[in-house]
């Protein structure tokens, strides 16, 4: 600490000192290519510096989520992109089979009492139960198309 202020107060009389005894300030061309060239190698040291660190640290990552995969082999855990992955599936496979979802639309109690009918009949019921409804559906059609003057 009284270096620091001894310097402090002699330090701005010997840089008065220096310009009255007839330092000039101005560096020579040959000082400022070699203060160019000190301060390349220094940026360069920084940047090569900076590289090494960056390769360090990905493989001690590396190193890390080896470890980390061995315990989820042991454990039988699954990564977490894994298990986003499934869920996705699993939803597209609900809603292709009409959704079980939270979100799926309510049967009426017509349609609630028609699919226990449904369940209810037997082969040959539910055979002439489809051949009724596609005469009538031909029968609809023919009528729709047929015009009685």
């Amino acid at each position: 600490m009284a270096m620091f202020v001894a310097k402090q107060m002699m330090g701005s009389k010997l840089n008065a000192a220096k310009g009255v005894v007839g330092g000039d300030n101005e560096m020579t061309d040959e000082e400022k290519e070699k203060a160019e060239e000190a301060e390349r190698e220094r940026l360069e040291a920084l940047a090569e510096a900076e590289e090494g660190r960056k390769e360090k640290h990905r493989k001690m990552e590396e190193e890390r989520e080896g470890m980390r995969q061995g315990i989820r082999d042991k454990y039988g855990i699954k990564k977490k992109e894994e298990i986003e992955a499934e869920a996705a599936e699993q939803a597209a496979a609900q809603e292709a089979e009409g959704g079980g979802g939270l979100n799926r639309r309510k049967k009426t109690p017509e349609e609630l009492a028609r699919e226990a009918e449904l369940e209810d009949q037997d082969d040959f019921t539910k055979f002439k139960n489809s051949l009724e409804t596609q005469v009538n559906e031909i029968k609809q059609q023919m009528e729709g198309k047929c015009v009685l003057q």
